[in-house]
């Protein structure tokens, strides 16, 4: 059953500059699939359209059973925050709340913090012993674990990764990497966001994005 639909999506940007030309995607519930390209290629703004962070100019886009060319911008953010665990490259974490304390954070714009549920998030990526740390007391593959905990606090039916180990180093990115193994094993619905060929290899499907236009990888 399809989670995520995209049917001749299009993104004009200033009535000229197509970063988006008639794209057809689709990822089926339990799946994990790699967007991959270039900078410049049209991936960020794939990422941002299904993210429910921007509107296509032209198409369809259905996740969940919801049409998201059908709703407000109000609606459209309470979309994101209910169905997609967002994990960024730049972290973005709070630098004076503690690890249990930003993944809280998610947790608030979608219902009430639960810190023993933080905690059951913080352990599942192995920080539990780091809770009360903050974002400067961790290293950065830790950091990055906080992010993903935080993006799993609320159940969601996707977990889309911006470049997730663009700012690790190798150690940490085999760490990270492992985690999304098993994340997909439990059956999450997983999409990552990359130029790397070794991260995009991961995932057991690969697209790329060139010019604004997507093609299966043929590897």
């Amino acid at each position: 059953m399809s989670l995520l639909e995209l049917k001749g999506v299009s993104m004009v940007y200033n009535g000229k500059v197509r970063a988006l030309d008639n794209i057809d995607f689709k990822i089926d519930k339990g799946d994990w699939v790699a967007i991959m390209g270039p900078s410049g290629s049209g991936k960020t703004t794939l990422m941002n359209i299904i993210g429910c962070m921007d509107k296509a100019t032209s198409g369809e886009i259905t996740l969940d059973g919801i049409s998201l060319m059908d709703v407000t911008d109000a609606e459209l953010t309470q979309i994101r925050r209910e169905k997609i665990g967002m994990v960024f490259q730049q972290f973005h974490l709070i630098p004076y709340l503690t690890a249990a304390e930003n993944v809280m954070v998610a947790q608030y714009y979608h219902s009430l913090p639960d810190k023993d549920e933080a905690m059951k998030a913080l352990d599942r990526v192995g920080l539990a012993d780091r809770a009360e740390h903050l974002p400067s007391q961790l290293s950065g593959g830790e950091q990055q674990r906080v992010c993903i905990a935080r993006a799993l606090i609320n159940y969601p039916v996707l977990i889309l990764a911006d470049e997730p180990t663009g700012n690790l180093d190798e150690a940490n990115q085999n760490l990270v990497m492992k985690i999304f193994h098993e994340l997909h094993d439990e059956g999450h619905t997983i999409i990552t966001v990359t130029h790397s060929t070794d991260v995009g290899r991961e995932a057991q499907r690969r697209v790329i994005i060139e010019h604004g236009h997507m093609r299966e990888s043929e590897d």
